[in-house]
């Protein structure tokens, strides 16, 4: 059967487990791997429906290039008239976090006191959000260069003897530090089609790999073949009881942002407030976590896709 579905992908293994149950449910598909890609703006799209499966964090797996080439894709993909799911506008706030701060800023929901830079002493005489306080890239992806720092002197002296955490677009952030209960750590919501698939809590002990891909953060304690190596294992928990009101102000966010599969992080602090902090347009899904809840999530996702085929 000639495919009428294409998925954008940068990363294979991620992307075997929704390989593998499109297979299954008999669904055909072709993929293009923006790795090493080319394509002619005039002769796209080759199928009615893509898929955008692209990371923020393909520069920490020396595959930079495969960003800005996805975006060029989908850009023309949608002139078109392909319908991609986290199509071009999606994945751009994906890589930005101070866009994803203006959101959550714009639709009145808690988020950490932010400030974009380009240089040290600019950010210095800027930043009022009190230390410790987070630094991070404004295209971050998979915890890659984050760093809690003290004291603006730690700042000074990161960049100063690793000048390539400026990279790859040479703005970071400084971001307001929230401490959590080490036990409880934060929380990650999945979203499919605008409501809630399942929630999770993650434990990172300190860490801030929180990916939830299985190749990355295995959950028998095996070794993790991320680039992003985790001082100890990461553990995510079902999170049965996830508030009502946080539910609400995902979907929220997910609907405003127009994301079809995302994953939403927020944190509890101190003071019961509820912070959050990262969208996620890429949702590697975790499939010990969907059967804890009674379904496998890569075949609630090509549920989804079949009816996105049909309705074209």
């Amino acid at each position: 059967m000639t495919p009428k579905l294409t998925i954008l992908f940068e990363h294979p293994e991620w992307q075997k487990p929704l390989f593998a149950a499109l297979k299954k449910r008999g669904v055909p598909y072709a993929t293009f791997d923006l790795k090493a890609a080319a394509f002619d703006p005039t002769a796209v799209p080759q199928t009615p429906l893509y898929f955008n499966q692209a990371s923020p964090s393909a520069y920490v797996r020396g595959n930079t290039r495969a960003v800005p080439l996805a975006l060029s894709l989908m850009r023309a993909l949608e002139i078109g008239g392909a319908r991609v799911l986290n199509g071009s506008r999606a994945f751009a706030l994906e890589l930005s976090k101070s866009a994803q701060a203006a959101l959550l800023n714009q639709l009145g929901i808690g988020h950490p006191k932010s400030l974009v830079f380009n240089e040290v002493s600019a950010a210095l005489r800027e930043w009022t959000g009190g230390w410790p306080a987070l630094v991070k890239p404004e295209q971050g992806g998979s915890g890659a260069r984050m760093f809690l720092l003290q004291g603006p002197e730690e700042l000074k002296r990161l960049l100063r003897e690793q000048p390539s955490l400026w990279e790859p677009d040479h703005l970071l952030l400084l971001q307001e530090y929230f401490p959590v209960d080490p036990k409880q750590g934060i929380v990650r919501m999945e979203f499919l089609g605008g409501k809630l698939l399942y929630a999770m809590r993650v434990v990172s002990h300190g860490g801030f790999n929180l990916c939830p891909s299985e190749v990355c953060n295995p959950g028998d304690g095996s070794a993790s073949h991320c680039e992003i190596p985790a001082a100890k294992p990461v553990e995510f928990h079902p999170y049965v009881d996830v508030p009502r009101d946080a539910v609400a102000l995902g979907e929220i966010i997910v609907n405003a942002a127009k994301l079809d599969v995302a994953g939403v992080e927020y944190l509890e602090a101190e003071d019961g407030r509820l912070i959050f902090y990262d969208i996620n347009a890429n949702s590697n899904l975790r499939a010990p976590i969907g059967r804890a809840f009674g379904f496998d999530p890569f075949e609630r996702v090509v549920d989804y896709l079949v009816r996105e085929l049909s309705s074209r």
